[in-house]
C-alpha cells in the first residue's frame, strides 16, 4: 500500500552502544538482533553533526513545527558529560530557527549526577528513568553482572531529579511489566518516587518467544495493568499513566499515545552509533537484522528511510493490520499491539495480531468498563471529519461503518425471508459465504456497493425481492473469474448486474445461469454503465439500478448516448470547479465517490440526508458546472452525514428540524466555497448558531457542530 510521506518527528539517538548493567530483559542485547556487538561504542563526531543535518533538513522540507529527539544507548551516560555536551550543541545549533527541539534522554540512572544534570539544564535536556518498582521487582532484572543490586543508585538518581534544581527536567519513569511481581508493591514504590508521569511496558516477546505466563493464564498482563489502574484511580490518578491515557483517549475517539498502542502512523526512526539508520528498536527482539533499512546518514536522507517499506508497513492504521485485527471491536484502542509483537517465523511475518492479542483485548474491555470512556465513541477521525479536514482516515472509517451495518441487514434477511425465493437466496447466500472465507476483497466488494444496503432494507420491508442477492454475488464473483456461473433472477426479461449494466433475455424466463462471456464483451442484448474520467475523478453512470431511487428525487431512465456525452462534457468542469476551490473535499470524493444516478430534477435543498451514502450520489445534469458542482459537494457531504449517523447518535431523533439543520449547514459550510457568495456565509453562519443552541443535540452532537464552526 503506498500514500503521501509521512514525516519522521521523533528521532531516536544511540550515542553509546554499551551498558553499565546486565538488565535480562533487555532486548538490546538479551534478544534476537545482536548487532550491537560490532558497533562503535561511542558516537562520533562526524555521525552526531550529520544525524542533525539531517534532522533539520528534514523538519525544514516539511515544515515541522517540532521534532523529538532521545538520546539512548546502551546506557547513553557512558558517553560521558564532553561528549554529550556536543551532540546537545549540534542538534540545538542544526534546529534553530527550523523546528522546536524536544530534546530528552532515556537512562537507567545509576551514573546520574549533578554534573549530568547541570549540563541537561543548560540545554533543555529532559531526562526518562528505568524503574520496575520495589527493591524486589527490580532486582528480579536491572542488575550489574556480577549480580548487584542497581535499586538503590536509581533511588538516588530520582532523588536528584527531585530538587528544586533539576525538577524541571524529569520526564518520568519507565517500568517494564512481570507479572510474577506484586502490581500494587509496584505502583506504590513508583508512586513514591513523586514521577510526573508513568509508563508501564508490555515485556518483548513474539509468537516464536511467547511471554511469561504463570499457570498459563490467559490475560494475566492485562489483569496486572487492571489491578494496578484500579490502586490509581482509588487514589485520585496522582500523575499520568501513559498506557491507561492512551487506551482512555482512543475509547474517546482521540489520539493513542503510545507506540505500542492506538492506529496513529509510525513516525519514529533510530539511527545507530556507526551512523545507520533502523526502524524502530523494539524490532531487536523479532530477528536479526529486523530493524536494517540499509541506508544510513551520510548516503541518505529522511526522506528515503520514511519510503522504507518497513516504515510505510505502519503508517496506514488498520488497513496494514491481520484481518483478525480489522474486524476487532477494540482495534481503535489496541492498534494490533507494538509491530515487533505480532512477528512469527512462519513466512507469516508481522501480518499476525499481537503476542499479546488476549491481554490488549481485556485491557481496553476492562478499562472501558470502568471509565466509561466509550460510551460516546465516534469513528476514528470524527474532528476533521466535523471541520472539513479529513486526511481520509474518517472516510475509511466511515466505509467500514457502512459494510457492517450493511454486513447485518444481510443477516437479518437470512434469518427472516422464510419462504421468498429461497431456490435463488440459499445458493447464492452460501456460494457468498464461501469465497468470503476464502477471499476477503470478495466480502468487502459485495458489501461496499451503494446500492446494497437499500436493496436489502427493502427486503426486509417487502418492497424488493431477496433472490437479487445473487445478481451481487455474479457482479463480483464472475469478473473477478471466482466461479463459472451464478444463477441469477430475471425481471421484466431483466438481469441487472449491480455496479456494472443490465442484460436483456429472452422473455418468459424467470431465472438463467449467468457466466461471464455474457456480458464481459460489446453485444446487443448487454447495455453496460458508462464512465467518466478527469483528473483524480473516476465514476460511473448508473441509469439502470432498480434500487438507485434513494435521494428524495426521480430518477432518469435509461441515457440516450447523447445524453450520456453531456455527462462526459460538463461533469470534468465541475470537477475542476471542485479541486480547486475545495481541495480537501475533492481528495475525498476522489476516494469515496464511485456512482452518480441522474435525477430527473434537482432535488429539494431542504430535504433530510439521502440513503445512499457517500459512494453514489443523485444528480440532476445542469448547464451551469458550477451549479453541478455545488450538488455534487453538498450530495457528499450528505452522503458521509448519512453514514456517520448509522455509528453516531448526534441527535435526538424525534426533532426532525434539528435533523434537517444539521444537514442543511454541514452541507453549506462546504459549499459556499462555490458560491462566491457573502450573504450565503452569513446565512451558513446564522443557521449554525441556531443548531448550536438546539437543545436535542447529544454530546457527541455539541462536539460535531463545534467542528462545524471551526470550519466556518
Amino acid at each position: 500500500m503506498t500514500g503521501p510521506l509521512v514525516p519522521l518527528r521523533q528521532l531516536v539517538l544511540k550515542v553509546h552502544s554499551r551498558c553499565d548493567l546486565a538488565c535480562r530483559h533487555c532486548y538490546v542485547y538479551e534478544h534476537a538482533d545482536q548487532s550491537w556487538s560490532s558497533r562503535p561504542r561511542v558516537i562520533s563526531d562526524e555521525v552526531v553533526s550529520r544525524a542533525a543535518l539531517r534532522l533539520a533538513e528534514h523538519a525544514r522540507n516539511h515544515e515541522l513545527a517540532s521534532v523529538q529527539v532521545i538520546l539512548h544507548g546502551g546506557e547513553p551516560l557512558l558517553a560521558g558529560p564532553a561528549r554529550l555536551r556536543h551532540v546537545c550543541h549540534a542538534l540545538r545549533t542544526a534546529l534553530h530557527g527550523v523546528s522546536e527541539l524536544d530534546l530528552r534522554i532515556h537512562t537507567n540512572g545509576v551514573q546520574l549526577s549533578e554534573r549530568y544534570l547541570d549540563l541537561f539544564a543548560e540545554f533543555g535536556v529532559r531526562v526518562g528513568v528505568s524503574l520496575d518498582g520495589d527493591r524486589a521487582a527490580n532486582d528480579r532484572h536491572r542488575l550489574f553482572a556480577d549480580g548487584r543490586s542497581s535499586h538503590d543508585k536509581v533511588l538516588k538518581a530520582i532523588g536528584l531529579l527531585n530538587g528544586d534544581r533539576y525538577r524541571h527536567l524529569f520526564a518520568g519513569i519507565l517500568c517494564t511489566i512481570d507479572v510474577r511481581n506484586d502490581p500494587a508493591a509496584v505502583y506504590d514504590a513508583l508512586a513514591a518516587t513523586a514521577a510526573p508521569r508513568i509508563d508501564f511496558l508490555l515485556p518483548h516477546a513474539t509468537w516464536d518467544a511467547p511471554p511469561l505466563r504463570p499457570d498459563g493464564a490467559s490475560t494475566p498482563y492485562a489483569d496486572w495493568l487492571l489491578a494496578v489502574h484500579d490502586r490509581w484511580n482509588a487514589q485520585g490518578r496522582p500523575m499520568p499513566v501513559r498506557l491507561f491515557d492512551s487506551v482512555i483517549s482512543t475509547l474517546g475517539g482521540g489520539p493513542g499515545l503510545t507506540e505500542s498502542m492506538g492506529l496513529e502512523s509510525a513516525d519514529v526512526v533510530v539511527i545507530e552509533t556507526d551512523g545507520t539508520y533502523e526502524q524502530a528498536d523494539s524490532l531487536k527482539t523479532a530477528y536479526d537484522g529486523a530493524p536494517v533499512t540499509g541506508m544510513d546518514v551520510f548516503r541518505h536522507t529522511l526522506d528515503e528511510v520514511a519510503r522504507h517499506p518497513g516504515m510505510t508497513a505502519r503508517q496506514h492504521g488498520a488497513d496494514d493490520l491481520a484481518e483478525q485485527c480489522r474486524t476487532c471491536p477494540v482495534v481503535r484502542s489496541c492498534g494490533g499491539g507494538l509491530f515487533a509483537h505480532r512477528y512469527r517465523g512462519d513466512g507469516t511475518g508481522f501480518a499476525n495480531p499481537s503476542v499479546f492479542c488476549a491481554d490488549l483485548e481485556e485491557l481496553v474491555r476492562g478499562l472501558d468498563a470502568r471509565t466509561g470512556a466509550g460510551a460516546d465513541r465516534p469513528v476514528d477521525g470524527f474532528d476533521a471529519l466535523a471541520d472539513g479536514t479529513d486526511d481520509g482516515t474518517a472516510l475509511r472509517a466511515l466505509a467500514r461503518v457502512r459494510q457492517a451495518v450493511t454486513r447485518e441487514l444481510l443477516s437479518t434477511l437470512n434469518e427472516e425471508q422464510l419462504s421468498r425465493e429461497r431456490e435463488l437466496w440459499d445458493p447464492a447466500w452460501e456460494l457468498a459465504l464461501d469465497l468470503g472465507r476464502s477471499d476477503g476483497t470478495f466480502t468487502q466488494a459485495l458489501l461496499s456497493h451503494p446500492y446494497t444496503r437499500t436493496w436489502a432494507a427493502r427486503c426486509l420491508d417487502d418492497r424488493a425481492l431477496p433472490g437479487d442477492l445473487a445478481c451481487l454475488v455474479a457482479a463480483v464473483a464472475l469478473p473477478a473469474g471466482l466461479v463459472e456461473s451464478v444463477r441469477v433472477p430475471v425481471r421484466s426479461g431483466l438481469v441487472h448486474l449491480p455496479g456494472l449494466g443490465r442484460l436483456r433475455v429472452r422473455t418468459g424466463l424467470t431465472a438463467i445461469d449467468l457466466t461471464y462471456s455474457r456480458f464481459s464483451g460489446p453485444a446487443p442484448d448487454w447495455e453496460p454503465l458508462r464512465s467518466v474520467r478527469a483528473e483524480g475523478m473516476d465514476v460511473v453512470i448508473d441509469d439502470v439500478d432498480p434500487h438507485r431511487d434513494c435521494f428524495g428525487g426521480p430518477v432518469s431512465g435509461r441515457l440516450t448516448d447523447e445524453e450520456a456525452e453531456q455527462w462526459r462534457h460538463v461533469l470534468p468542469q465541475s470537477w475542476a470547479s471542485i479541486r480547486k476551490a475545495l481541495p480537501g473535499t475533492a481528495s475525498a470524493m476522489a476516494q469515496g465517490l464511485r456512482v452518480i444516478t441522474p435525477l430527473t430534477g434537482r432535488v429539494d435543498p431542504r430535504a433530510g440526508t439521502p440513503g445512499g451514502g457517500f459512494a453514489a450520489l443523485g444528480l440532476h445534469l445542469d448547464c451551469d458546472p458550477v451549479r453541478v458542482a455545488r450538488d455534487l459537494v453538498r450530495g457528499f457531504r450528505l452522503g458521509l452525514l448519512d453514514v456517520l449517523l448509522d455509528e453516531c447518535d448526534l441527535y435526538d431523533e424525534a426533532d426532525a428540524r434539528t435533523g434537517r439543520l444539521l444537514a442543511d449547514t454541514y452541507a453549506r459550510a462546504a459549499t459556499d466555497a462555490l458560491r462566491h457568495n457573502p450573504e450565503s456565509g452569513r446565512r451558513t453562519r446564522a443557521q449554525w448558531q441556531e443548531l448550536a443552541s438546539a437543545a436535542s443535540l447529544t454530546a457527541l452532537g455539541r462536539r460535531f457542530v463545534d467542528g462545524m464552526g471551526r470550519s466556518l
